[in-house]
């Protein structure tokens, strides 16, 4: 299993919102929430590697 970087999150988030620009009229609600959720993992500090 490999760990998920910061990078694959911010990924994430702008493949969201480019779904969610080009296709507007659908409902995004869950969308939204997983961006949240991934953005308050992006902001917060970086938590030490379990061994």
């Amino acid at each position: 299993m490999q760990a998920v970087t910061e990078g694959d999150r911010r990924k994430e988030v702008r493949i969201l919102l480019g779904q969610i620009q080009a296709h507007p009229e659908r409902d995004w609600a869950e969308a939204r929430r997983r961006i949240a959720t991934l953005n308050k993992l992006i902001a917060a500090p970086p938590r030490p590697r379990a061994h």
